[in-house]
């Protein structure tokens, strides 16, 4: 009898610990390739943890030497087997889009290469730390389309239009060091230390007023598309609510009381 296909939920793993949730991608024999289900399991996930209360930030990694290698193009699981059958993928509600939207913190832990769509969601990330022996592959022209999933969006924004047309043009290859330098990665380290540094660095996070986080979080992604005099208002009118909450006044008592904050999220 022929071997059961793997579910979804087994190739995308979850769980929460001290306020931070950890989405893994656990397809290491097919380089974490994202298939259809796949698609719908991380989105699931990602949303479940911007959801939760407890959780304050959330690492997004992979399972082995890759992070994710892109969609899984053999499986005819993406938009159907045939060759034109992707142009039923919708892309409006996949992980780079949906991560977009979330107002918990994300930090992508590349411990290992990226390439295509794995790129863009690791670009989706708000942080990223990366393995010195890891690296970007912006191979989307090379294969006969463009960075499906938000990188012609984001990467002008990251590197300045410039650079950004070189490298999705040429469909380039960037080590670890090069994406540090270009400002694509937060940090680079060994690849051992790529777990307890994305760890460390969403902890710092999650000792801070959760509320105040995520405020300042959708503060920065409209003030990508405002005026700065309208964004001053709607900076003002997500301070009132905070001003309220148990967190502020924790907040300004531990200040005073020069002693680490005990935020609860409220």
């Amino acid at each position: 009898m022929a071997e059961a296909a793997p579910q979804a939920e087994d190739d995308v793993l979850y769980s929460v610990a001290d306020h931070i949730a950890t989405i893994t991608i656990n397809r290491e024999q097919q380089r974490n390739t994202i298939s259809g289900p796949m698609l719908d399991a991380v989105t699931e996930r990602m949303l479940e943890a911007d959801r939760d209360p407890a959780v304050r930030c959330i690492i997004l990694t992979g399972k082995g030497r890759f992070f994710c290698a892109g969609l899984d193009l053999t499986s005819g699981q993406i938009g159907g087997s045939s060759a034109g059958g992707f142009s039923n993928l919708d892309l409006r509600a996949t992980p780079p889009t949906v991560m977009h939207n979330l107002d918990t913190p994300t930090i992508c832990a590349l411990n290992g290469s990226a390439a295509g769509y794995g790129m863009d969601m690791a670009l989706g990330c708000d942080i990223r730390v990366m393995a010195d022996n890891a690296k970007l592959a912006a191979a989307f022209t090379a294969r006969g389309v463009l960075p499906e999933s938000g990188g012609t969006w984001l990467l002008p924004r990251l590197l300045g239009w410039e650079k950004a047309a070189e490298l999705i043009f040429t469909g380039r290859t960037l080590t670890a060091e090069e994406c540090r330098e270009l400002g694509l990665v937060a940090h680079v380290v060994p690849a051992d230390e790529v777990a307890s540094k994305a760890a460390a660095l969403a902890t710092e996070i999650a000792n801070n007023a959760p509320l105040a986080v995520q405020a300042a979080k959708r503060m920065m992604r409209m003030g990508m598309n405002e005026t700065f005099n309208d964004h001053v208002h709607h900076v003002f009118l997500q301070l009132l609510p905070l001003f309220r909450t148990e967190d502020f006044k924790e907040g300004m008592a531990s200040f005073l009381e020069k002693r680490p904050p005990q935020f609860k999220g409220k």
